[in-house]
């Protein structure tokens, strides 16, 4: 059967309704393992590509959609486990712990996922942005026991060992709809919160009103029996006074 290939110019291109959303086992599984052992994969729909030569902008594809691409690691140091993974604008850093990946059926680990995020500058005073790598790769259960010494890696690509293989997904992550929803749903549970405990919602008067009975307001409690609205006559008289009417204009006049 002749394979699809979806890759024009290293940009994917699929079919118009067709979406390329695979679960992190299919990753691992049907397409990072084939590529690790050189097998055929389903279809030619990720592109080789040294993710570490470019910014994450720079990258083929389209910026508001996922991109996947098959990549190498490079080491940091020659005696070294650590990668290199510095652009030329700045550099992937690794946040959190490797998340497994288990089968559905079996429950076999089959590989680990590490999440990187984009800082621009030179570390340790880069400014994060909103760029997020998933880097997916294969464990070979056969060969490498949980407990037991690292064997040596074999070569199954020309030049390339097999454990330097990774398939990598990358995509820009809206943080301020996150945000907002967070913010949303915190006013929510704030106003919840106020229900439970029986606080009154603050009502808001509008003191322009003509009529005191359009304000629905009670008697002030004060022992002078007079409102807080207070004005400064304009007449000859120097003492301040208190009118207990919302007939007039709710401002401050000063003494000419």
């Amino acid at each position: 059967m002749e394979r699809l290939n979806f890759i024009k110019n290293g940009v994917l291109r699929l079919p118009p309704g067709f979406r390329f959303h695979p679960t992190d086992e299919e990753l691992v599984v049907q397409y990072l393992k084939r590529k690790v052992f050189s097998c055929p994969l389903p279809a030619s729909i990720i592109p080789e590509v040294d993710v570490c030569k470019y910014d994450p902008w720079d990258l083929p594809g389209d910026l508001e959609q996922e991109k996947y691409f098959f990549s190498t690691r490079e080491a940091k140091y020659p005696n070294g486990n650590r990668s290199n993974r510095a652009t030329g604008s700045g550099y992937w850093k690794a946040t959190g712990i490797d998340k497994q990946i288990v089968t559905s059926r079996g429950k076999q680990v089959v590989g680990m996922k590490k999440t990187l995020v984009f800082y621009r500058g030179k570390p340790p005073h880069g400014s994060r942005t909103n760029w997020i790598m998933h880097e997916y790769r294969f464990v070979n259960t056969e060969t490498t026991a949980a407990n037991a010494p690292q064997k040596k890696i074999p070569i199954v690509s020309p030049g390339v060992p097999m454990d330097n293989w990774v398939l990598c997904r990358i995509f820009s992550k809206k943080r301020s709809s996150k945000n907002e929803e967070e913010n949303v749903q915190s006013g929510q549970d704030n106003a919840a919160a106020a229900r439970k405990l029986g606080v009154a919602r603050p009502v808001l008067y509008d003191f322009m009103t003509k009529s005191r009975t359009d304000l629905n307001l009670a008697p002030a409690s004060s022992s002078s029996g007079l409102s807080g609205v207070t004005e400064v006559s304009s007449n000859g008289s120097d003492d301040h006074e208190e009118s207990s009417s919302c007939n007039s204009s709710p401002y401050f006049r000063r003494k000419p």
